[in-house]
């Protein structure tokens, strides 16, 4: 039963209520057995039964609960550094979509990729994560837009699942543009996703949420309520890709649907967050994307002052944000989305948990949590975020197991 003791400062993200409160403990212990937290608290107050377990030597460093990655499209085939470049010389996004770069491009190159070459390429991304402290990733289709590469895709996070280390949530988004061999024939593409693809992904279990992409783009607020309603008679939870070029209901459809997070949101109108707000549901930022679109950050501010519990993650894609840096996009949501660095762990934590429908399991540190937390070379959460460095993580541990990095008394 380790004990984790000369803790500089510990995050525990416990339930308490506001964005900004993450439970520092200064000068802390944590103690867990089998993968679960067991104790936590000021290393003084460690009670008598847990004196003289295994001993390992936090350092001084800041403890943070495991960071969690929720919102991802892991497996794909290629890269789109032509449209990086397109979009500096001016090119936006839709007009790029036009044109068959986007969302198209990276079907091309996915579907020519077995199952083998995507899993290889997606482990490496995978370890990357674990060094920068993250434990959980969640993990989308839709590069695939056809039965046999949907199912390609999500078979690669099934295969990553059980290799660990890190925790894996997949999610169906066969709804993410309609493909060219169906530009003809929307219902055509929409009949094969609801009878075809989502029967056959909750069938085999291979996913545990179903998303869809709302937008001018992609799919209508009606065409996406077809799609999520039959994912949740088939036991697949909702998430949305909503309001991220326009304002057109997305963040509604979320929670009217009882969706367990709208993510993107940059557009999002005063009724979308107020009806989040209502009905609980995550609003998860995607700082990575703004920065490489070059588009104003979502109101945050205005999110969190009507009661919307704001999330964090770096959408992780080959043509919007490809980095898979997650505590840099929190930097960004600092500095861009005006978030306090408290209230930015909260949401790459906590609320993260939540939009994958886990808190209490991950993101926080407390009795009967996994034990998945991560050291950093920081003093405190406002100094981790303020001065960025390529990476503060010194090691990150998962069910209690050491999974890179060093702490003195852990085994190797």
């Amino acid at each position: 039963m380790p004990f984790l003791q000369n803790i500089g400062l510990l995050a525990t993200c416990t339930p308490s209520e506001g964005q900004g409160e993450v439970g520092a403990i200064p000068n802390a212990g944590l103690v867990w057995q089998d993968g679960i937290v067991r104790w936590v608290g000021a290393a003084r107050d460690l009670p008598a039964e847990y004196i003289g377990e295994s001993v390992w030597d936090g350092a001084g460093k800041l403890v943070v609960p495991g960071l969690i990655d929720c919102h991802t499209h892991l497996a794909f085939g290629g890269w789109r550094a032509d449209e990086f470049a397109d979009r500096i010389r001016g090119r936006d996004y839709l007009e790029i979509a036009r044109d068959g770069g986007g969302i198209a491009s990276t079907v091309k190159a996915t579907r020519s990729m077995d199952e083998e070459a995507l899993v290889d390429r997606a482990r490496d991304v995978v370890h990357e994560m674990v060094k920068l402290g993250i434990t959980t990733v969640e993990a989308k289709s839709g590069y695939g837009l056809n039965q046999e590469t949907e199912i390609r895709q999500l078979c690669v996070y099934k295969q990553l699942a059980r290799e660990g280390p890190v925790r894996f949530s997949s999610t169906c988004l066969a709804a993410h543009v309609v493909p060219p061999e169906f530009q003809d024939d929307r219902e055509a593409y929409l009949r094969l996703i609801v009878d075809e693809i989502l029967p056959v992904v909750a069938e085999e279990g291979l996913a545990t949420f179903c998303d869809v992409f709302v937008e001018e783009s992609a799919f209508s607020v009606e065409e996406a309520r077809c799609v999520l309603e039959v994912g949740q008679t088939l036991g697949l939870a909702s998430k949305l890709h909503a309001d991220q070029l326009s304002s057109c209901g997305g963040a509604e459809l979320a929670a009217e649907l009882g969706a367990v997070s709208a993510d993107h949101l940059e557009c999002i109108s005063a009724e979308g967050m107020a009806a989040l707000s209502e009905a609980r549901v995550v609003g998860v930022t995607l700082p990575l994307a703004t920065l490489y679109l070059n588009q104003s950050p979502p109101p945050v501010r205005e999110m969190i002052d009507a009661g919307v519990s704001v999330a964090v993650a770096t959408d992780f894609n080959p043509g919007t944000a490809p980095s898979y840096h997650l505590p840099l996009a929190m930097t960004l949501a600092c500095t861009r989305q005006r978030m306090t660095p408290a209230e930015v762990l909260k949401g790459a934590t906590r609320y993260a948990a939540r939009a994958l429908g886990r808190e209490g399991e991950i993101g926080s540190l407390e009795p009967d949590a996994f034990a998945d937390f991560a050291l950093i070379d920081a003093p405190s959460v406002e100094h981790w975020l303020y001065q960025f460095q390529a990476n503060s993580c010194v090691a990150t541990v998962v069910d209690g197991v050491l999974q890179a990095g060093h702490i003195e008394g852990a085994a190797s």
